[in-house]
């Protein structure tokens, strides 16, 4: 098969599109098309500073890489949290994050949860579910909290994530077997600034996890392949496995459900309850960012539970 825009041979096919590409026309359209969807989305303008965080994976770094590519005047900002599990994951996610930076010559924020706060994500999960489950809710509160506080602190304008169409379809398939509602309203490309948040933009939206796959690939950027060792079996795996069996019968569903959903939203024709309330927020005593609770965010009472824990 052929590239449609030369004679060469094409390097990938991408059926969802019926587009055929070479090497050389694959690493501008994804640019091109990035750049038309932060156009359409009103993400953010070329004055603004960028805040991404990266994770060390092949989302966060060629988001990274693109944002530069594009002109963008981008940081990254990468996230310790202490998760080995034998295998040395967030060593080496943080050495791939860190080498993408020193290569391109890029400013990279690190923030080692446990030299923080004296806790690994690992350690705080423990004594904040007793040893049950797994630690991705804590995980979750923990970035959350450090990525905004990083735009905050140094002054960023915009926070982008790496997450791809299978990451946005899967958590959308999730939130719509549950009919949650809340959920699923704030499901958005962009999230704006309100009350002390930092905006958050997902650049890379409407890009299959394939296509970032073969576009780090083509890029020459090394990342880390492992997936947390944490993810084994959860939910956002099996809802993505389910989305995959559907892809494969009908070539382009992901893209149709995740573009449906948005176009829905914006017309006001989703079936789900619109006048959702928002709690009131203020500013948390400890570390000022704001809180639906009445006293400390739920990060610091964490913190605060982990500090009043005896060693084990």
């Amino acid at each position: 098969m052929k590239c449609r825009q030369c004679d060469q041979k094409a390097s990938i096919h991408m059926r969802q599109h019926k587009l055929a590409l070479c090497k050389e026309h694959y690493l501008e359209w994804i640019p091109e098309q990035t750049a038309r969807f932060i156009k359409k989305y009103g993400m953010f303008t070329p004055n603004e500073k960028i805040l991404v965080a990266v994770s060390g994976g092949k989302d966060s770094l060629s988001l990274w890489d693109i944002l530069v590519r594009l002109g963008y005047q981008a940081d990254g900002l990468y996230l310790g949290l202490g998760i080995d599990a034998g295998i040395n994951y967030s060593h080496e996610s943080q050495r791939l994050a860190q080498k993408f930076a020193d290569e391109n010559n890029l400013k990279l924020h690190v923030v080692d949860v446990e030299k923080e706060y004296g806790h690994s994500i690992p350690a705080l999960s423990e004594i904040s579910h007793r040893g049950h489950g797994r630690p991705c809710a804590v995980c979750g509160l923990a970035k959350r909290h450090e990525m905004n506080r990083i735009a905050r602190d140094f002054g960023y304008d915009v926070l982008a994530t790496g997450h791809n169409l299978d990451d946005e379809a899967a958590v959308l398939f999730g939130n719509t077997l549950k009919w949650s509602s809340e959920y699923i309203l704030r499901q958005s490309p962009v999230l704006p600034s309100a009350d002390g948040l930092a905006r958050k933009v997902k650049p890379l939206c409407r890009f299959y996890e394939r296509e970032m796959t073969a576009y780090a690939i083509m890029r020459g950027i090394e990342y880390i392949y492992d997936e947390c060792p944490f993810a084994d079996g959860s939910q956002s795996i099996f809802y993505k496995e389910a989305l995959n069996q559907l892809e494969t019968a009908r070539s382009g569903a992901k893209l149709i459900f995740y573009l449906s959903f948005l176009e829905a939203k914006k017309s006001g024709h989703l079936f789900v309850e619109k006048n959702v309330g928002q709690s009131q927020l203020h500013s948390c005593p400890t570390c000022g960012q704001p809180t639906s609770t009445p006293d400390f965010c739920s990060f610091c009472r964490m913190i605060q539970k982990a500090a009043e824990t005896p060693d084990q």
